[in-house]
């Protein structure tokens, strides 16, 4: 189950990216991991404080480390509140001043004490204009625009608007309930049942946002620059400021600081004004003209602190909003700066030119990576400058699309044209010279660089030295693909016939290789399973590749070997590839395979091959196993070793059998099959002697699994295969027939093996999307391509679990048509001028969702449309095309369309003709389909309720669209070491061992801070999962803290209404009831609840946990009848998803059954209570501690009502003299509420049935003869729940019940 702390999406993804290294034997972490503990010492050497002085404010001591450079000083004086006006300084010790780029352990004399003191420096062109921005910014620090606008990398966050600010100091508010009653009534929308799916909730006001206004304008001015006789007096610029008092002035910087002039806006007379206050920083000058603004400025400085500083430091990718409030738009003159002086990338720190990307991208590759402390400064040079090209690709392609960059060909039509930007190289996703003719043309052209781009990530993972892939950034923007990529030294030069000296330019006709080149790429076979192979060139010879024909290498002028076009990288996917005379395997033809596809590029997954080969290694040890069983029992001998004494799997990955691709048919062996499969394996590869029968058998296996080699399992594939226009030499038939085999029974994996396991693992709810894009993730971690979703939708159909797997089928048809709807927009905005965008996108958007029949496109105005139409350029930039073609789609027209997509692109026959019959049909809501259909496209809309059913006008106006943006696909480089230490610390937390787990998880958000910065999803994950560890530890104030930072950082990496984000606030509504923020809690918990609705509905698994929470924290505070409504709520739910017979269900019952008990209806109480009884008792059996305790309540629940009964008896008898008993009603105390909630969000343990306990053991004691060889085979003590791993269990299996005290069953949660 996903709440109980899976850790989010990409961690689980980069269990395969962070297995790569090791299988290539390159991986010096390996050997080096009993050193870790020494390493990282050196990382942490102690910190020591010194005293600043500043002028005109009080001495301050700061607490440094030896590690951090003199420049870190300085940004944190330009953070601080009293020390923020200042940029121009330098520091001084002892009369000494320090260098900017020097470590602190390097300054002499540097020492705990030591007095630094700020010296103001004189300015310069570029300190000045680095002020003013400055300035600038702090003006600017609560202004949300810049997040809304998706610049800069900022983004949004509302958790502070509710929690008041008032988490970490429960300590005011421990007093208890009687202080203050809470009002904890929810707005209408949120209750169950509720119909009403507002949007603008999504974004409330923040009070924070009505900036205060220090200044009207503040600009540069038109008299600049100054003139040579005034520069020659020092003066550097001039700026114009109208204050908050509408006094109007003008103010030079010079050399010596800022000060008022005698200029106007008509009359420039660049002499000082009289008084006029010099002061060397412009806020100090503007405090002293006016008295507004040094009031507001510094309660806005104030404010700027008090903010948590996770609500403003930048993220590494830029996140957009779909949705903004309408926004004023205020003068700023850097804004302005900006956009017209274009910065190209060189970023205030780079002097006077442009960065060379390629060469940051390579020497950070170069960088040395022997021990810890290299390794972090590689890995964070190499995310420092993935993230920077990736903001300046984006910028550059949206500037290609726009039309503001000149082409480097421009003479030839728009779909050909290239481009360069800031040294960075730019081309559409067009079928170029008919590159892609045999491919697909178009369709082809445009997946071909997100083929490409998944290539250069893999590659960048198994990071051989020596091997060099380009940046890669795949920008889709207004209805274009964009590829950026950093370009190669001296490749515009030459032609690329010349200088291609391995691989194909024209898809195998002529080929070529380099010796060097094989060997670089062999060294990258292993782990990428590609088979080293010979092809036939046009002259019949014969060439030996270790890659794709398409695959390039090209040696730059800086003699770096780099290869590039990496589209085939993985094997071609037949079931989308028909090939004359082949013939597929039986489960493929069932399911209706091959079918054409509209290119030819389809490719497997990296995670399917991985799946696919792990499933035949397991296979493999069984046949071996099998054979060698049956000679030992005949000879009884001992199995002997392979000739060159190798072990059977050549990689760890596949040599460790723990976990078998869910679904696959030999899954059912038993623990002890497992592990005599694992000890066979070792018998193998230790015995010395040959013995040619074990040798026989070990070929017989190999050649039953399709092992390139006959002596040890090795499967490898052919990329080449199947390929058009590459042949293979006679030699080599043989080899390419058994590697078409393979090919083909990848295939049928993916439809036996994997679609099946990923539906199994839906209908066990142990993944549990929520949305279009966690399904994609769920899909695609276990390799399955989002073509196949058509398919994945027709086995949910068919499945007998049909009703408990609803939600995945909403979310699927949501995607299915959210998808097919994409790819129509796309060549939809292809055909619309920049004019008429904002109509096109309103309207498009009107036939998708709005109910109103006929909606009419609002053309642009006449007068802006040119009249000399006819003669159309051959060559106008990308975007400015200029048919009206898009004004007379209709609503029925597109929806036919979609459904017609729907049907080509998944094979999905959807049934439906409009919007109202999809969400009628498919129970689909349309709010929802506009949020998945504006992330997709990177559409903003305005933040408003829309009437989306009116059928009296349409839903969108074009003032409704705000912007579109672009959608961006980029390598995302990791933190190994970090990434070891997470999951070792995981491991801990499973084995029972807290504080170690605590510790590691600790040391590995150290090294992820290390690399990442502040903000990056894998830190959120870890402050998660320490946050659960410190809750279950007792420290509640320190789970508090640490979800705080998940949630705020979740908000801000992964978007507001991001799953995760809606998971994070639970967690934390949780550790603020333990703290007894009541208010708080619920405030957040309804927060989870809207963003859940907004994101899919109500009918969903994790809805029933959400209620269940929410009903009993207000059973908490005695709101019964409302508490009741969410409790009913989650009953139900849980009963669709789970079936009447679960334990999720009877513990459903007894929690209904508590909030009847307290309004003292015994009556539903009992019938609650006895429902879930039967349950316990029918899973668990009669002497079962649950049913037992189910038992005791019923008895005490019986004794009460008989109690009311007699009492009300006593009344009607006596009338009102009757001697009336007092009843004993209780109202729960907060423990036994947390209690409960701890239950619900599996912290606690949840009982067993005795299956679950049989396969539990069964688990443990595989796991167990699995680790016999591991040192730490001490049990823990006392049962611990905890975060489980990512391949969670399904969470009825919460842990260990307190009765079964058996040493075998484990004490956490696998």
């Amino acid at each position: 189950m996903l709440l109980n702390g899976n850790c989010p999406e990409s961690l689980k993804k980069e269990e395969g990216a962070v297995e790569l290294p090791r299988e290539n034997g390159l991986d010096e972490a390996e050997g080096g991991d009993e050193t870790t503990g020494q390493e990282v010492i050196v990382i942490q050497d102690t910190g020591f404080s010194v005293k600043i002085l500043a002028p005109g404010i009080e001495p301050f001591s700061l607490q440094v480390s030896p590690q951090e450079m003199v420049q870190e000083i300085h940004q944190v004086l330009m953070d601080r509140e009293d020390t923020c006006h200042r940029t121009c300084f330098s520091l001084h010790l002892d009369g000494n001043m320090l260098d900017h780029f020097s470590e602190l352990r390097s300054v002499e004399g540097l020492q705990e004490g030591s007095v630094l003191r700020v010296v103001e420096e004189p300015y310069t062109v570029r300190e000045a204009r680095i002020h003013v921005r400055h300035v600038r910014d702090l003006l600017k620090s609560l202004d949300p625009s810049d997040a809304f606008n998706g610049v800069d990398c900022n983004s949004l966050s509302f958790l502070s608007v509710f929690t008041d600010g008032d988490l970490g100091d429960s300590g005011k508010r421990k007093k208890g309930l009687e202080m203050d009653p809470i009002d904890c009534t929810p707005p209408e929308y949120i209750l169950p049942g509720s119909r009403e799916r507002p949007l603008c909730p999504l974004q409330p006001q923040n009070h924070d946002w009505k900036p205060l206004q220090c200044l009207k304008v503040l600009t540069m001015s038109g008299w600049n620059p100054p003139p040579g006789n005034r520069k020659m007096h020092g003066d550097l610029m001039y700026l114009f400021v109208i204050t908050a008092e509408d006094r109007q002035v003008s103010i030079t910087a010079s050399t010596r600081g800022f000060y008022l002039n005698q200029s106007t806006a008509y009359h420039f007379n660049p002499k000082p004004a009289s008084p006029r206050f010099l002061s060397h920083s412009l806020v100090e000058l503007l405090n002293q003209i006016s008295p507004t603004f040094k009031k507001n400025f510094a309660v806005l400085q104030k404010k700027r602190v008090q903010r948590h500083p996770f609500e403003r430091i930048a993220t590494p990718f830029q996140v957009y909003s779909w949705t903004a409030p309408q926004a004023e738009h205020a003068m700023d003159c850097v804004r302005a700066e900006d956009a017209y002086t274009s910065r190209l990338g060189y970023e205030e720190h780079i002097p006077g030119q442009t960065r060379d990307w390629n060469e940051e991208l390579q020497t950070t590759r170069e960088l040395p990576r022997k021990n810890l402390p290299e390794r972090l400064l590689r890995e964070r040079a190499i995310f420092k400058v993935h993230s920077d090209f990736t903001a300046a690709a984006t910028r550059g392609a949206m500037a290609v699309i726009d039309g503001n960059v000149m082409a480097i060909n421009p003479s030839e039509e728009t779909k050909m044209q290239m481009f360069i930007w800031n040294n960075i190289f730019f081309s559409l996703g067009f079928d170029v010279r008919d590159h892609y003719k045999d491919f697909g043309g178009d369709v082809a052209a445009y997946v071909a660089p997100t083929n490409d781009l998944n290539g250069v990530r893999t590659y960048n993972a198994v990071d051989v030295e020596g091997l060099y892939t380009l940046g890669t950034v795949v920008v889709d923007y207004r209805g274009y693909r964009v590829t950026a990529q950093s370009i190669i030294p001296g490749i515009l030069e030459r032609d690329q016939e010349q200088s291609v000296i391995y691989g194909s330019i024209d898809f195998g006709k002529t080929v070529v290789s380099h010796p060097r080149y094989l060997e670089l790429l062999e060294r990258t076979s292993r782990p990428l399973k590609i088979l080293r192979h010979r092809v036939l060139n046009d002259r019949d010879e014969e060439v030996e590749l270790c890659s794709s024909v398409e695959c390039k290498g090209i040696i730059g002028n800086d003699g770096r070997h780099y290869i590039l076009d990496l589209l085939r990288t993985f094997p071609p996917d037949l079931n989308f590839l028909p090939v004359p005379g082949e013939e597929l395997p039986e489960e493929c033809t069932r399911a209706g395979f091959p079918r054409a596809h509209r290119h030819k590029l389809c490719c497997l997954r990296q995670e399917l091959v991985d799946a696919f080969v792990e499933h035949r290694y397991l296979l493999f040890m069984k046949l071996a196993a099998l054979q060698l069983m049956q000679q030992k029992a005949s000879k009884m001998e001992t199995p002997t070793s392979l000739e060159n004494g190798r072990p059977p799997s050549p990689d760890s990955k596949s040599g460790d059998p723990q976990q078998p691709e869910t679904g696959s048919e030999e899954e059912g062996s038993s623990a002890s099959g497992l592990a005599k499969v694992k000890e066979l394996a070792e018998t193998i590869a230790s015995d010395d002697s040959t013995d040619p029968r074990s040798r026989e058998v070990i070929c017989n296996a190999c050649k039953a699994v399709g092992s390139i080699s006959s002596t040890a399992f090795d499967i490898r594939f052919n990329p080449d295969i199947f390929s058009p226009g590459v042949r293979f030499p006679e030699s080599c038939q043989d080899e390419v027939r058994d590697q078409k085999q393979l090919l083909k029974d990848a295939a049928a994996f993916l439809l036996s093996c994997q679609i099946p396991g990923l539906v199994k693992d839906c209908t066990d709810h142990a993944v549990l999307p929520m949305d279009g894009a966690t399904l994609a993730e769920v899909m695609r971690q276990r390799g399955i391509n989002m073509r196949y979703l058509g398919k994945v939708l027709d086995l949910v159909l068919q499945s007998p679990a049909r009703d408990q797997l609803d939600h995945i089928y909403k979310i699927g048809i949501g995607e299915l048509i959210t998808r097919s709807a994409k790819h129509i927009f796309k060549t939809y905005l292809q055909g619309v001028e920049l004019s008429g965008l904002s109509a096109a996108i309103s309207h498009f958007l009107n036939c998708f969702l709005s109910s109103y029949p006929n909606p009419v496109a609002h053309l642009p105005a006449d007068e802006l449309v040119s009249k000399k139409r006819n003669k159309r350029r051959k060559n106008r930039p990308p975007g400015t095309a200029d048919n009206t073609a898009w004004a007379v789609m209709t609503p029925q027209e597109l929806w036919k369309n979609i459904c017609q997509e729907a049907k080509n692109y998944f094979d999905f026959n959807l049934d439906c003709e409009t919007v109202d019959q999809a969400v009628e049909t498919y129970g689909l809501q349309k709010i929802t389909l506009l949020r998945e259909i504006s992330l997709k496209t990177g559409i903003q809309i305005l933040l408003k309720e829309y009437s989306f059913d009116s059928r009296h006008k349409p839903a969108f106006t074009e003032e409704d669209v705000l912007n579109i943006f672009p959608v961006v696909k980029h390598v995302n480089p990791k933190a190994s070491d970090a990434f070891h230490f997470f999951q070792s610390g995981q491991a801990k937390v499973q084995q029972g061992f807290l504080k170690e787990g605590c510790e590691l998880i600790n040391e590995a958000l150290n090294l992820f801070n290390n690399v990442y910065g502040a903000m990056h999803v894998e830190i959120c994950a870890c402050l998660r999962l320490l946050a659960r560890l410190h809750y279950i530890m007792g420290d509640y104030a320190e789970a508090l803290s640490n979800q705080q930072k998940a949630v705020l950082m979740s908000e801000r990496v992964m978007g507001i209404e991001h799953p995760n984000t809606i998971q994070e606030y639970m967690h934390l509504a949780l550790y603020c009831f333990a703290s007894s923020q009541l208010s708080t809690a619920l405030s957040l918990l309804y927060r989870a609840r809207y963003l859940m609705l907004l994101v899919f509905g109500e009918d969903h698994p994790e809805m029933a946990l959400l209620d269940n929470n929410i009903g009993l924290v207000l059973h908490g505070v005695m709101e019964y009848d409302l508490s009741l409504r969410f409790l009913e709520n989650a009953l139900a739910v849980s009963t669709k998803y789970h079936g009447p017979k679960a334990l999720k269900v009877a513990l459903s019952h007894h929690l209904v059954a508590r909030v009847y008990e307290s309004k003292a209806e015994f009556r539903s109480a009992l019938q609650h209570e006895k429902e879930g009884y039967t349950i316990y008792k029918t899973q668990l059996g009669e002497d079962h501690e649950k049913t037992k305790e189910s038992s005791e309540y019923l008895k005490c629940l019986t004794q009460q009502a008989v109690a009311l009964q007699r009492t009300m008896n006593e009344i009607y008898r006596n009338g009102s003299s009757a001697n009336i008993p007092p009843l004993k009603f209780t109202a729960p105390s907060m423990a036994s509420v947390l209690e409960q909630l701890n239950v619900i969000n599996g912290i606690l343990f949840i009982p067993l049935s005795q299956k679950d306990l049989e396969n539990l053991k069964a688990e443990v004691a595989r796991r167990q003869q699995l680790q016999e060889a591991s040192k730490n085979r001490d049990k823990s003590e006392e049962p611990m729940a905890t975060e489980p791993e990512p391949a969670a269990a399904p969470d009825d299996m919460g842990s260990q019940p307190p009765a079964t005290k058996d040493p075998s069953s484990p004490s956490l949660q696998e």
